[in-house]
């Protein structure tokens, strides 16, 4: 990159769009507050090689793209990226690519002069001129509009691109990170994607896992969140039990971090861990994954019920094995009487022992 230049100065919102319709299409053009390195890579070997590259990378201007499921953190990544650069204190401008699918000006992205077309009623800056000396993060790249493709391709190969109309050229100094939740090179094949971008843009290429390919950093992310609702909400935050949080662990979560951090907001909000049971439960409805004890139709209702039944035996049998079978132990730990947990063991057909449970295993067979 070239000499960086000052932070360009916050333009108004009739400056930055002059359409009612762009005015939340540029989403942020400073980081805000992250996460620590520690929680962003946790322990898990699935993330070693992640941090590795971006260790490596983060120095350089080469182009970086980033992939993985949704909800995985990939502007998470890139804004680690950015603020470990030697243009951290220079603009991160995010634009979402899909957003020019459905928006009536196709030169958003690199802006519009007075009377470029139709409802062109000012000037509008182009998002790679507002991340001057920083960082244009496009994100959902495959996505972007084959016009839009053409004038990428100049500014990675040539550093210009071209202002619509009377416009002429202009050379911003920006470094682009790009993410996506599908793999390029199969928009490639299907001819969607120009393949001579595909390769100006997999110079740099992570592949951030799902989150159930890192199941061990889920205690530290999950603490990390309730953390920082507790303060955003000030809310205080019980502690998740043993027995539950390893149940976390053993989900799939479909919707990776993001809906890791839906649930956590609502365990913040509800107080109870019956919000996170809940939102297993619907979770394992949508999927399909409950067990259904009879061939016959069951109804919702049912349903709900019986998964319920089945987290809570779930809960009761890994926290009696915890505390060795002291049921007043395990009674405190849930936060229930003593009577109440007799109850509920009995509900759930566990022995009042531990003794007793390899005869009921036995039996079951």
């Amino acid at each position: 990159m070239g000499q960086i230049v000052p932070r360009p100065r916050r333009l108004g919102r009739k400056e930055l769009s002059p359409a009612k319709a762009m005015s939340n299409l540029l989403e942020s053009n400073t980081v805000g507050p992250l996460p620590t390195e520690p929680t962003i890579f946790g322990c898990s070997e699935a993330m070693r090689s992640v941090r590795d590259t971006v260790d490596k990378v983060a120095a350089t201007n080469l182009p970086v793209l980033i992939t993985g499921e949704s909800g995985t953190g990939k502007e998470v990544i890139a804004k680690l990226i950015h603020c470990l650069s030697p243009w951290r204190n220079a603009p991160f401008v995010k634009v979402s690519c899909a957003a020019f699918l459905d928006l009536p000006f196709e030169n958003e992205l690199f802006g519009h002069e007075w009377g470029a077309f139709v409802a062109a009623h000012g000037t509008k800056p182009a998002s790679a001129q507002l991340a001057q000396g920083g960082t244009l993060f496009l994100d959902e790249i495959a996505e972007l509009a084959p016009a839009l493709q053409a004038e990428l391709l100049n500014l990675l190969r040539d550093g210009q691109f071209c202002l619509a109309v009377e416009g002429g050229r202009r050379n911003p100094d920006v470094r682009i990170i790009c993410a996506g939740d599908r793999k390029l090179d199969k928009d490639v094949g299907k001819g969607s994607f120009r393949q001579d971008l595909y390769y100006r843009l997999n110079v740099i290429h992570l592949e951030l896992p799902s989150l159930r390919e890192r199941r061990a950093d889920i205690p530290l992310i999950l603490d990390y969140l309730l953390a920082c609702y507790s303060t955003r909400y000030d809310r205080p935050v019980r502690p998740i039990s043993p027995s539950l949080l390893e149940m976390l662990q053993k989900f799939d979560w479909p919707g990776n971090i993001r809906q890791l951090e839906n649930l956590a907001q609502r365990y913040v909000i509800l107080g109870s861990e019956h919000a996170l049971m809940a939102e297993l439960l619907h979770a394992r409805i949508r999927s399909g994954g409950l067990k259904v004890s009879t061939g016959a139709p069951i109804s919702l209702k049912n349903l709900t019920k019986q998964s319920i039944q089945e987290f809570e035996r779930d809960i009761l049998l890994k926290e009696l094995e915890a505390k060795q079978w002291k049921r007043k132990d395990v009674a405190s730990a849930l936060n229930i009487s003593y009577r109440a947990l007799l109850y509920k063991m009995r509900k759930a057909g566990l022995p009042g022992s531990r003794a007793h449970m390899g005869s009921l295993k036995g039996g079951s067979n």
